[in-house]
């Protein structure tokens, strides 16, 4: 038992990680600056916040803050006393931060320094968790990426997570911070709004809308349940084999976008699946599976949900929670 202060912990996998926690028996603070980059019209954002937090609101200590807004992270540091800091905050989609590319760098990198030289600066924190992006890899080499595998980044979300990772280690390596890294990809499921390519086919799907496959969907990405992940960042947190290491926390499989729709269609019949040329601007890196032995091995991470699993109760959940009208 101890504090965990998550920074950014009002987020898709910062509500899923508090539940771990607070399950646990840990006391949990939440600081958040509810910050969201999509277009209003198109974002529910507001709606998956209450029901996200609608379960812990009341065992959890919330605080609003920016993580850019050292003089105020670092009272609430030296108030809340943690024994860990969590850090999720960041400008989460990679689209975004290639056309915010400027907030991308306030938040996503100089944000992180902001954290780290509080810490620094305190006494009492055994571990630092930073949670960084598979996009860190750029174009897989080779698959299942395994950590070792070659960072190259293709866009600014990736170059800022990586910049986050090389800083932690830096500051570890000057200042005797613990910590440890993880490196999740495509997260989905229950309350996700971020308008990842996982809520955008569920969302159209029930709406009656077509799925768009860009060049027939052969594209693969590690499809993550939100729950999976949130019990690899509980292990990765708590396991003293953790202190100082990096970590593929995904389901380790590489599913198409092929693949993802007709599951989708499988779920909610009558779905319409399209398929169109992709256009240059739409760049991504050619990704697929992630190697999750190294976190197999050491904290004992075991992933329950294939995505026909995972898909099934995200599907049931957005049809149950009234959200789409």
């Amino acid at each position: 038992m101890g504090k965990v202060l998550l920074v950014g912990g009002a987020g898709f996998i910062g509500v899923y990680l508090a539940k771990e926690l607070l399950n646990a028996g840990d006391e949990v603070v939440i600081y958040d600056a509810y910050l969201n980059y999509i277009d209003p019209a198109k974002s529910n954002y507001d709606t998956f916040l209450h029901l996200r937090l609608e379960d812990i609101r009341d065992k959890v200590k919330i605080i609003r803050g920016d993580i850019r807004n050292k003089a105020r992270f670092f009272t609430v540091l030296k108030e809340e006393k943690p024994e860990s800091v969590v850090l999720l905050a960041a400008l989460p989609i990679a689209s975004a931060s290639n056309t915010y590319s400027e907030d991308a760098m306030d938040i996503n990198l100089h944000g992180t320094v902001q954290i780290l030289e509080s810490l620094r600066q305190v006494d009492g924190i055994k571990r630092f968790l930073y949670t960084s992006s598979s996009m860190t890899y750029g174009n897989f080499e080779y698959a299942p990426a395994d950590e070792k595998h070659p960072t190259n980044p293709m866009g600014v979300y990736g170059g800022t997570k990586l910049a986050g990772e090389i800083l932690t280690r830096v500051y570890s390596k000057q200042f005797g911070i613990d910590y440890t890294i993880i490196r999740p990809s495509a997260v989905y499921g229950p309350t996700d709004a971020n308008r990842r390519v996982s809520q955008i086919f569920v969302e159209n799907a029930i709406k009656g809308k077509p799925l768009v496959l860009h060049d027939g969907g052969s594209s693969k990405l590690d499809f993550s349940y939100i729950e999976d992940v949130a019990k690899g960042f509980f292990l990765a947190l708590k396991s003293p084999k953790a202190i100082n290491q990096t970590f593929n926390i995904t389901k380790g499989e590489g599913r198409s976008l092929k693949e993802l729709a007709e599951i989708i269609k499988e779920l909610v019949p009558n779905t319409q699946i399209i398929s169109k040329p992709r256009t240059k601007a739409e760049k991504s890196p050619e990704r697929g599976a992630l190697d999750i032995s190294k976190a197999k091995k050491l904290l004992g991470y075991a992933p329950k949900y294939s995505l026909e699993e995972g898909m099934k109760k995200y599907v049931e959940y957005v049809k149950s929670s009234g959200v789409l009208k």
